[in-house]
């Protein structure tokens, strides 16, 4: 509720319109605020990841490992490949079968970019069952 002086009137009348003006001001001023605070939120922090103490799965009767070497080469069970080779391979290993999970090896030296430019190949060629090996962690 507002009120009008007016030097004119000794009566008091009440104003029934609302004044925006300090609402608008507030809310730019949150606006700005927001603006600021956002990118400080998004932060990247550097993390040194944990091993895995998830449930053991059952392994398949014969199960495809694909590992990457410290030297970034490649290996299909225990044979070397190339990477332009690993449809090929994989389809020889799996027998065309695109269903079957292949388990993915890697160095811990191995860049992460690798790891992923790897998957992506995994992908190109048709397997997206991908399990990522690694050592079991305390429980």
């Amino acid at each position: 509720m507002s009120v009008r002086l007016d030097h004119g009137d000794d009566a008091l009348t009440e104003n029934h319109e609302i004044n925006v003006t300090p609402f608008i001001d507030v809310i730019l001023v949150l606006l700005i605020i927001f603006m600021i605070a956002a990118p400080l939120a998004t932060v990247d922090i550097s993390v040194d990841l944990p091993a895995a103490n998830a449930e053991r799965t059952q392994r398949p009767d014969k199960p495809v490992f694909l590992t990457l070497k410290s030297d970034l080469s490649l290996s299909l069970d225990n044979n070397g490949i190339s990477r332009s080779g690993l449809s090929a391979a994989l389809d020889q290993a799996t027998s065309g079968d695109k269903q079957q999970r292949v388990f993915m090896r890697a160095d811990k030296t191995v860049p992460y970019g690798e790891l992923m430019g790897l998957m992506n190949d995994l992908r190109s060629a048709g397997y997206l069952h991908v399990a990522l090996v690694g050592l079991e962690g305390d429980k």
